[in-house]
């Protein structure tokens, strides 16, 4: 099919290579040849008199022209998708969705449970990918690898839609046997004290660092750090550290840890924790029954 005199089947092709920036990879997702995807690059440079995806030593990089088409050329294909090819009608006890969500261990430990156990009481036959967070978790919906993400509403974006989940607040966890575990947790002790943090992989900084030493000055010594919330109070056993984590993870974790959960010495605005979504999927509707699943495992999360 043709569009003003563009094959709307090199688009798919486009948004893979745009995405993939190798024609292996490529192929292999489209489950084509590299000969057959090779040839659509070829028709997508002719198209747009540009080279799109250009070779620099043993890696393709994509062209400025190649750059600003991205967003566009994933809209386009999101919107088809959403007004075109998506179901009429879903339901839950018959679909074999397979539904995406970016979040972190945290949410998965306090939250996502909640939600299987309501899918699991609906009877519900969709199925569900839990993704390790990202930089830029935006861009996983934007190149249709997430359906949902679940994030502090400081790394929202503001092109798509989102709503608040829950709010969280922050607690200091210790060794019930330490000596910081003694007494009041004053600012002093905390700054003196080592500490261990999150730092997923994939993201130069923890969310502490990036949003609360921003906002209070706030600075702490190093002394671990771990891809996983749910490890921290585990790599303060047996020493002097401090793990600043959830409260509702500290409180789970405190009942099988020989821990101590302490308020921290200073005022530290609660976490907004917020469900997003792409901005062409509103009339996506498992998406939006998978969106109230999550609002009600946030009710029932509240109430245990």
């Amino acid at each position: 099919m043709r569009f003003k005199k563009l094959d709307l089947n090199l688009l798919v092709a486009l948004d893979t290579l745009l995405t993939e920036q190798s024609i292996t990879k490529g192929a292999k997702q489209l489950n084509m040849s590299p000969s057959a995807l090779s040839n659509s690059l070829s028709r997508l440079r002719d198209y747009f008199e540009d080279d799109l995806l250009t070779q620099i030593g043993r890696r393709m990089v994509v062209t400025p022209l190649g750059e600003s088409l991205k967003v566009h050329v994933r809209n386009a294909l999101y919107n088809i998708e959403s007004t075109i090819l998506v179901q009429p009608s879903f339901n839950p006890q018959t679909t074999d969705r397979i539904f995406s969500i970016f979040c972190s261990d945290y949410t998965l430990t306090v939250l996502a449970p909640h939600a299987l156990e309501i899918v699991g009481k609906q009877k519900s036959t969709a199925r569900f990918q839990f993704l390790a967070q990202v930089e830029n978790p935006d861009e996983q919906l934007e190149q249709g690898k997430a359906d949902l993400l679940i994030i502090p509403s400081d790394f929202v974006s503001p092109q798509h839609p989102s709503e608040i989940l829950h709010e969280e607040e922050f607690v200091a966890v210790v060794w019930k046997h330490s000596q910081i575990a003694q007494g009041e947790l004053t600012a002093e002790k905390y700054t003196e004290a080592g500490h261990v943090l999150m730092r997923p992989a994939t993201i130069k900084k923890d969310f502490f660092e990036t949003v609360f030493a921003q906002k209070y000055g706030i600075r702490r010594r190093l002394i671990a750090t771990t891809a996983s919330f749910a490890s921290l109070p585990a790599l303060v056993i047996g020493s002097e550290n401090i793990a600043t984590i959830h409260a509702r993870l500290a409180t789970k974790m405190a009942k099988v840890w020989p821990l101590k959960i302490l308020p921290l010495p200073f005022d530290v605005q609660p976490m907004k924790q917020c469900v997003q979504w792409h901005q062409y999927r509103n009339n996506d509707e498992g998406l939006m029954w998978l969106i109230n699943v999550l609002k009600e495992a946030t009710i029932n999360m509240e109430t245990e």
